[in-house]
Order: C-alpha cells, then sequence, then structure tokens
C-alpha cells in the first residue's frame, strides 16, 4: 500500500491508486489499513463502507482513524470505521513504531501518559511523538483520544451506565471533554448515540417477533459482588478456520484459571485496575465477547488482550498466499485457510507456564500449572462458571517458598528465575516489548532451552516468524509430509515460510490427532494426545 503519493497527512505514504481501487471494490481485506475521508461531506469510512461510492476527487486516505479525526472528520454512522479490526501491520513488526502502537490499545498513555509510553519504549517524549506522527499522521495524545472515544461509544450502546460513568470508565478526565469528544467523532452527543442504538435494537426485536439476540444480554449488567458484565463484538478478517484456536487454548487450559463452558472459551486475568473473566465465542463474521470486569477503566485493555489472544488482527490472506507458495503446505492452507495462532491473554503466566511444561506432555504442563494457581493464585468469585483462580504474578511466584512450588530442583530454578526476570522488569513480554531483547534474555536463564524461549515468542510475545523447529509435533509432521525432520535440517528448509513461519507451525500441529486441533466441543472424538507441547 507504500507508493510515494501524498496525503493530506503530508505525509508520503498511502498508493492512492490502490486505495481508490480498493474503495470502489468495496474490499474488506483493507479495513482497518487505512480510512477513506470524503472532503465533501468530512466523513471518514471504512474501505467497505456500502454507501455510494464518492467520486477519487473527494478522496483523500489516512493511516488511522485518529489521523481522519485529527484532520477533522466523524466516523461514518453506516460503516463504524472505528469498529474495524486493527492493521495487521502492529502485530508483524518489532520497531518503535509497532510496539508504540500496541502499548497505547493497551491503555498505557491513559494510565501514565506520553511519559509513560515513550519511558517504556526507551525514547524521549519528542522522539515517540515524531516517529508517531510521520507513520500514522498522529501523534500518541490523538491515537489514545481515538481509543476513548470507540471505548465510550461500546459502554454508551453496550451497557446501562449513566453516562457520567461511562466517561471516566472510558479514560476520560472529565465529563465536559467526554461529551465534547463523542460528539466531535460521532456527531452525535453521547445521549443521542444510546438513544439510536437503542431504537435500532428495538427495531431488530420487533422485526424478529421476539426479544434479545444470541449474545447481546444481559448487558451492562452488575454482578455481586464485584463485576459489571459488558457485551462486544470483536471484529476480525476473513477467513478464519477457528478450530486451533480454540481448541489449543482449551487443551492448555489451566485448571481454575481457564475453561470451555457453553461454547465459549473462558478465563480469569488480571488487568490493571483489577481482575477480570473473559468469555470469547466464535461466531459469524466476529468473535463475542462478554467481560466481567471489576473495574470498567480496563475495558479497552481487556479488548486489547482479547484481540491478541486470538490473533485477530492478522491478515489471512497474505499469510495463506505466502504459505501456499510451498508445495508440502499449499494442500494445508487449503484445507483450512486462515488459521490464526492462540496466544494468551496473560504473556507473563504463560512465560512461567512453557517453563513447567519443558519436555512434559500437554497434560502434564496443565496439572503442574494448575497445582501452582491452586497454591499461590489470587483467588476470584466466578458468578458464572467454574473459574476459581488468576494464575499468580511474577511477584508472588519470585517470594513462594520451596514448599509452595513443590517440584524438581533444576524447574523450580528456572521458574523462579523467570518470575524474577519480570517482576523487576528485566524481561519485558507486554505489548511494547522489543522481541529480540526479550528472546535474549530468557535464552540466558539456566534450564530454559530453545523450545521454550520460541514458544514464548510465538504465543505470549506475538511473534509472528516464531518457529519451534525442536518440538514433537512439527518433527512428527515434518516427517509425515517428507520434511526434514532434524531441528537444523527443518529450520533451512522453513526459510521460504518467513515472516509467518508461526502460521505454519499451526498447520503443521494440525497434521496430528491432537485434541488442541479440534473445536472443544468435538474434542471428545480425537485420540489421547500426541507431540504437542505449549
Amino acid at each position: 500500500m507504500r507508493s510515494g503519493l501524498p496525503t493530506d497527512t503530508g505525509r508520503v505514504d498511502l498508493d492512492l491508486d490502490r486505495c481508490v481501487r480498493a474503495v470502489r471494490s468495496r474490499d474488506a481485506r483493507f479495513d482497518g489499513q487505512f480510512f477513506t475521508a470524503v472532503r465533501t461531506t468530512r466523513i471518514y469510512c471504512r474501505p467497505s463502507c456500502p454507501a455510494r461510492t464518492p467520486r477519487a476527487a473527494n478522496m483523500t486516505f489516512y493511516p488511522s482513524a485518529a489521523a481522519a479525526q485529527r484532520a477533522g472528520y466523524r466516523a461514518c454512522k453506516r460503516c463504524r470505521p472505528d469498529a474495524t479490526p486493527g492493521s495487521p501491520e502492529w502485530d508483524v513488526r518489532s520497531d518503535v513504531v509497532a510496539r508504540a502502537v500496541r502499548l497505547i490499545g493497551d491503555g498505557v498513555v491513559d494510565r501514565e501518559g506520553v511519559p509513560g509510553l515513550a519511558r517504556r519504549l526507551g525514547y524521549s517524549d519528542r522522539q515517540v511523538e515524531r516517529h508517531l506522527a510521520a507513520e500514522l499522521g498522529a501523534g500518541p495524545l490523538q491515537l489514545a483520544r481515538a481509543q476513548r472515544a470507540q471505548t465510550a461509544r461500546l459502554l454508551v450502546e453496550g451497557t446501562d451506565l449513566s453516562l457520567t460513568d461511562v466517561a471516566f470508565a472510558a479514560g476520560f478526565s472529565s465529563v465536559r471533554s467526554f461529551n465534547d469528544t463523542v460528539r466531535e467523532v460521532y456527531d452525535l452527543t453521547p445521549s443521542e448515540l444510546r438513544r439510536r442504538t437503542r431504537a435500532v435494537a428495538a427495531r431488530r426485536e420487533d422485526g424478529r417477533g421476539r426479544g434479545g439476540t444470541e449474545g447481546s444480554s444481559p448487558r451492562g449488567t452488575t454482578l455481586a459482588p464485584a463485576f459489571t458484565a459488558v457485551v462486544v463484538r470483536l471484529p476480525r478478517r476473513a477467513p478464519l478456520t477457528p478450530d486451533n484456536l480454540f481448541g489449543h487454548l482449551t487443551a492448555t487450559a489451566v485448571p481454575g484459571v481457564e475453561e470451555w463452558r457453553d461454547g465459549a472459551y473462558r478465563a480469569a486475568v488480571a488487568l490493571p485496575h483489577g481482575a477480570a473473566i473473559v468469555s470469547l465465542r466464535p461466531a459469524p463474521g466476529h468473535v463475542a465477547a462478554r467481560l466481567l470486569l471489576s473495574d470498567l477503566r480496563d475495558l479497552a485493555a481487556a479488548i486489547g488482550r482479547c484481540r491478541r489472544a486470538l490473533d485477530l488482527d492478522a491478515d489471512p490472506e497474505a499469510v495463506d498466499a505466502a504459505l501456499s507458495e510451498d508445495r508440502v503446505l499449499a494442500p494445508l492452507v487449503a484445507a483450512a485457510p486462515g488459521r490464526r495462532v492462540p496466544r494468551t491473554l496473560d504473556p507473563e503466566a504463560f512465560a512461567v507456564r512453557a517453563v513447567l511444561g519443558q519436555q512434559v506432555s500437554t497434560a502434564a504442563a496443565r496439572t503442574h500449572a494448575g497445582r501452582l494457581a491452586a497454591v499461590l493464585g489470587t483467588p476470584v468469585d466466578d458468578p458464572e462458571g467454574g473459574l476459581s483462580r488468576v494464575f499468580p504474578s511474577p511477584g508472588r511466584i519470585a517470594d513462594a517458598t520451596a514448599d509452595e512450588l513443590a517440584m524438581p530442583a533444576a524447574r523450580r530454578a528456572a521458574v523462579l528465575a523467570v518470575a524474577g526476570l519480570v517482576e523487576r522488569g528485566e524481561l519485558d513480554l507486554g505489548p511494547g516489548s522489543d522481541w529480540a531483547r526479550a528472546r535474549a534474555v530468557l535464552a540466558g536463564v539456566p534450564g530454559v532451552g530453545p523450545w521454550t524461549v520460541e514458544t514464548v515468542a510465538m504465543r505470549a510475545l506475538g511473534d509472528p516468524d516464531a518457529f519451534v523447529p525442536t518440538d514433537l509435533g512439527v518433527r512428527l509432521a515434518a516427517t509425515a509430509l517428507g520434511l526434514p525432520s532434524s531441528p537444523a535440517a527443518l529450520a533451512r528448509r522453513a526459510r521460504p515460510w518467513q515472516p509467518w513461519r508461526a502460521y505454519a507451525v499451526q498447520h503443521l500441529w494440525a497434521t496430528g490427532d491432537h485434541t488442541a486441533n479440534l473445536m472443544p466441543a468435538h474434542a471428545a472424538l480425537a485420540a489421547p494426545e500426541k507431540g504437542l507441547r505449549s
């Protein structure tokens, strides 16, 4: 999409001809990758907007919703461009701009301000501003403002909270700034936005002749004693093969911390302001998320965690096209297009779990992690299911006694070392982490091998090129497909798969009969686990 043609941002960036073609064809693949602004109406849209296509002379393009808003455009009420999947570019890259975007999505600017963002990145405030403005047409404050506006819309439309509560839960410093921002971005006051949403919902219910919709009730229900429930739709790009995604998360679920219940993956997780319970269910065109939050200020962070855990901002067509060039992988991709990489809601906890899972089966890894959670985890009162614990924090693990960490001495030393590094900030696994540095720090821990490093890179860091040639399941698949089975030879053979080797791993794993390859509803049909560890 890069070409050297200017946009209204004054940057040399977006390819105008390709953008115009995408808009004219209403190509949803580009939703979230750029935004179309119409000079005559002062509205910005997603490329797939169903409204009448404007003249090319009246269109201009922006790389982010924040840049369009900064230029004075308001969001289209029909296509709701702020609700598109995020750009896949930020999942692929590990440079400072990508790291900054992921941190802003996690709410760092709202919690710590621009100085906190810059400190996490190791840059000055001015450098961060300059990098983001050069590439996205907006600085960190504008990007965070756009996110606050989207969070506010979700709360206005999806809950019965008072508008004052919505304002502060969305991260605004005052009700006035909340009102002004919503009016500017959506051309509606918060009250008008809520009335409009309820009127549309009422018409839909009347048309069906029955009340309620799947996954939409209760909305904004306060659950005693600690949670407020919020239901949101998480958009994603097509195609999507959800089997290994939800199958893997369920097959590796830690007892008491994660579960599969009533067709949804559920997990208890610690967020910046308190505990939460998330429920994720695959649905046509989106993933339905039900979030039980102890503090509504964590809504944006919870949504970001869910999107990363399910790899929803990936570009499946780009991944599938690249892997299909390999004659061995092509049939696997054709049989299951749009495979995602199952990641995690809690990167720090996953690093500890990966150490516990070294050289043992999936079932044994779950048992070890479950015991650790039962002893050290933070209790949580799940009003809707069977979750009882949030996985223990790195600090709690680092302070644990030998009796509390009942495991072999070498494994205990590795677990304590990893937890200590995370607690001291020497090992950063969050959305703004430097992938190369995190790998190097983790590889320096005695007792942590290449399999653990790459597994953490794949599922905690979210590196799309992480590769585990030493994994037993990968080697079994390689042998069955006629690929080299030795780790060194397989790594050489996999070089053409870059930068999508983590996705290639999913296709290789899926050739086996492990329960992780099936949607949990059908997991009982699979043979006992064989050769999968993570």
